[in-house]
């Protein structure tokens, strides 16, 4: 499997991470005609999925994205922030005193692809989706390396986000992609 690589400068990541907390700010202050602003390069025009995560005091506040590259990549992080922080199920909506303390992370998500052998995932560098039949789960390459999970920890973790048993990574049935991811 090729490395992703898709780097960003400073300019472009700074960008990206106003475009968060301006796409945030105005749904909290209910302006329900706000509008991402041009990016500054086309590189940002680009189709890509991307994640966006937010932490508060080192906890998860919100994790929403969009893994189909289909729109241009700034479009998806405008989407993806508001989702995070009013659509995350697992959540109540931000709070306004919540967004003043807020840490953002972006995944821009590189292809997906079938996985050939689970035992060429590697850990911090491959985010991982488990699927079998309609259900699926997901996690970013950063996520076993914030829990200090090993390989088949990490395997057998994405099957539990999907409802599945730990070990349905080693089904047939279980269809498993895998993708790189640039983070920042």
């Amino acid at each position: 499997m090729h490395a992703f690589r898709f780097e960003l400068s400073d300019t472009e990541k700074e960008f990206l991470k106003r475009l968060v907390r301006e796409s945030i700010a105005a749904k909290l202050s209910g302006d329900s005609v706000w509008q991402p602003p041009e990016p500054p390069t086309d590189t940002l025009r680009q189709n890509y999925g991307a994640f966006v995560t937010l932490t508060l005091d080192e906890n998860l506040r919100g994790c929403i994205g969009h893994l189909v590259g289909d729109q241009p990549l700034y479009l998806t992080i405008a989407g993806m922030a508001q989702a995070a922080a009013f659509e995350d199920p697992r959540f109540p909506p931000l709070t306004s005193d919540e967004f003043k303390r807020i840490h953002i992370e972006i995944s821009i998500l590189g292809p997906i692809t079938p996985c050939p052998d689970p035992e060429l995932v590697e850990v911090g560098r491959h985010g991982l989706i488990m699927r079998q039949g309609h259900r699926q789960g997901l996690l970013l390459p950063q996520v076993p390396v914030e829990w200090r999970w090993d390989r088949e920890t990490f395997l057998s973790q994405t099957c539990r986000k999907a409802g599945l048993p730990p070990d349905a990574w080693k089904m047939d049935a279980t269809d498993i992609y895998w993708f790189e991811a640039e983070v920042f």
